[in-house]
């Protein structure tokens, strides 16, 4: 659990550096765990409870539509925080589902334990302010490429900021997640070249 912490205390120190009092009070509340392959973190209508911390493996949050098609919103991996976060931050039930692509490891911390480390030391929260802030820029960006881009410029999106993406997730999901057609993924892959 050390080296994981190690990951924990570098990526925290890059969102907002922690006192080291604060540092060790927001580590202690961490605990380890493995799940295998298809394991389903969270599903959509229960309370999100944990905080997660990638350190090994891939994950995807969908939705299901009332047809019953699923739509990828989010992909996790090493190393960054991982959980369905509007549902962990307000207490609320979930509206996506949360499984793992690959076998995974992860840090874990229950949502009671982070409220309190918060209250105590304000530095932490701060931290966890920031994390949110940088969150929701990434959603907004990527509301706008949904909206707005061509599935090619989607694809040069994706490539550019998580090119490892391609190695570790299935193309279906990559594909779902850009919202086009598994064929046109495959031709794009094909065609497209990054500089």
């Amino acid at each position: 659990m050390t080296e994981g912490l190690s990951h924990l205390h570098t990526f925290c120190n890059k969102l907002h550096p922690l006192p080291e009092a604060s540092w060790l009070a927001f580590a202690e509340i961490w605990q380890p765990l493995k799940l295998p392959r298809k394991a389903m973190m969270t599903q959509a209508g229960e309370v999100e409870r944990h905080l997660y911390f990638v350190l090994e493996g891939t994950q995807r949050a969908y939705y299901v539509t009332e047809a019953g098609k699923e739509q990828t919103v989010v992909f996790t991996y090493p190393f960054s925080f991982s959980g369905v976060a509007d549902a962990f931050l307000l207490q609320a039930p979930a509206l996506y589902f949360l499984e793992t692509l690959t076998a995974s490891v992860f840090l874990r911390c229950r949502h009671d334990r982070l409220v309190e480390v918060m209250e105590r030391h304000r530095e932490v929260e701060r931290m966890v302010a920031r994390a949110t802030a940088l969150a929701l820029n990434g959603a907004l960006e990527r509301q706008i490429e949904l909206s707005s881009y061509t599935s090619e410029e989607k694809f040069r999106t994706l490539l550019k900021r998580s090119p490892h993406l391609l190695q570790h997730i299935p193309h279906k999901y990559l594909a779902n997640y850009l919202g086009m057609d598994p064929t046109n993924f495959s031709k794009l892959l094909a065609s497209v070249r990054i500089s």
